[in-house]
């Protein structure tokens, strides 16, 4: 048996900033990905929400989250995935408002 490399080349990273008086006070990053194995293969990546912390709880993140949302459906995204540290309760309702739900676990391993 050999494995053999193949580059896949239908992926994009969209990134959306919040500005405020010239200034970026917040980010979020939408990448899209591709699975042949399904029926609609596109699927969506949510990372690194942040908002300047002066800037919080003004609704930022959550016009942010939105945003990607909101591009995730235009980009034809069958899903749309996002994670969040098992410490951070406060976040995993955060996130569950807008419609995510507990899915399962995350298996990581940090490479450096």
């Amino acid at each position: 048996m050999e494995i053999k490399r193949e580059n896949v080349t239908d992926i994009s990273g969209i990134k959306f900033v919040a500005e405020q008086d010239g200034k970026i006070v917040g980010r979020a990053f939408l990448y899209v990905l591709k699975n042949e194995l399904h029926q609609n293969p596109r699927w969506g990546f949510l990372e690194d929400v942040f908002v300047e912390e002066e800037y919080r709880k003004h609704g930022i993140g959550s016009r942010l989250v939105e945003a990607i949302i909101a591009e995730a459906k235009v980009q034809s995204c069958y899903k749309l995935i996002c994670t969040s540290r098992n410490e951070k309760p406060e976040l995993h309702s955060y996130y569950e408002k807008f419609g995510f739900k507990n899915y399962g676990l995350e298996f990581r391993m940090d490479l450096s």
